[in-house]
């Protein structure tokens, strides 16, 4: 009988229930081991035994880290590779390399530009494929947001996340955890940079664009940017002027909700996309949504080998 291999390249791929089930795992999993080490494995060890391959095409501090440390706490180990130290960055094929990984490991992380790599090592591998951020989707570290706003006590059906800037990679991961756990999305980006029909068609009626950042922030609960100009992008000029009246600063803050955070999955150009005061403020959750990628991404890796859901 063919066994289904769970890969996690985007939120979709585990459901709603299997989300919800991930990020319950991930609080308890975070309060049990307070005030420990890092480098202690979790009592349990549910994935003791088990290598975990990380390959990086694209540079990388929280994706690299988080993951590493998630399979040591899980009680597992991980081999770290870049590309270009790899066959891969020769001339092999995502799917030869998949093919020979999977013989060595028990499940694989590529961190990459073209979604299409992701899918085509999926495709590919006999072991689960996690998605560490491609040009189209970067679910892990929405997996982190949303953990992070059940933190601050809030329930995430029917909240109200306002996104400012660029409808890149990440508004998409965001409008389809819309779509999953029933909240709503809305996003202010300029035109020429707003998110494509497919990606707001991701939140299944709970994301929209609008055109001012005082209109996406007006009650929003949530305020979220990102990097406005991503590895390797050209004409960063041109795009930093269409970017600026969408800077998320304190006046733009005061439009939200008075009890509304602020996230930004970093690194963050202060001054571009948020200015220090927000970053650095009582309402900004930034280093708690970082942390949270790595118990965030244990429960991923638990999800995939068929722990969890």
């Amino acid at each position: 009988m063919k066994v289904t291999i769970r890969h996690f390249l985007d939120l979709s791929d585990a459901g709603g229930n299997g989300v919800a089930a991930m990020l319950v795992d991930a609080l308890d999993r975070k309060a049990a081991r307070a005030g420990w080490p890092k480098g202690r494995s979790d009592a349990d060890a549910p994935l003791a035994g088990h290598v975990l391959a990380m390959i990086f095409e694209k540079n990388s501090t929280r994706t690299r880290v988080s993951f590493d440390m998630a399979i040591r706490q899980l009680g597992g180990t991980s081999i770290v590779m870049d590309a270009g130290s790899m066959q891969l960055g020769r001339g092999e094929s995502i799917a030869d390399t998949a093919r020979v990984l999977s013989g060595y490991v028990d499940a694989i992380m590529i961190r990459t530009d073209d979604h299409a790599k992701v899918v085509e090592m999926a495709a590919n591998a006999s072991v689960p494929v996690i998605n560490g951020l491609t040009d189209a989707s970067h679910p892990c570290q929405v997996m982190a947001d949303l953990l992070t706003i059940l933190e601050s006590g809030r329930a995430l059906p029917g909240l109200k996340v306002a996104w400012l800037g660029d409808g890149n990679n990440m508004l998409a991961s965001i409008m389809e955890a819309a779509g999953l756990m029933g909240f709503d999305v809305v996003a202010a980006c300029p035109q020429g940079f707003q998110p494509t029909d497919a990606d707001v068609q991701r939140g299944r009626g709970r994301a929209r664009v609008v055109g001012t950042a005082a209109e996406a922030v007006e009650g929003a609960d949530v305020v979220v940017t990102d990097t406005w100009i991503s590895m390797g992008q050209l004409h960063a000029e041109t795009k930093l002027a269409a970017m600026m009246p969408f800077q998320v600063d304190t006046a733009l803050m005061a439009k939200a909700k008075p009890d509304a955070h602020f996230l930004h999955c970093l690194p963050a150009h202060r001054g571009e996309e948020v200015v220090t005061e927000v970053i650095d403020g009582p309402r900004s959750l930034i280093w708690q949504e970082a942390e949270n990628r790595l118990h965030a991404q244990k429960s991923v890796l638990r999800w995939c080998f068929g722990q969890i859901g």
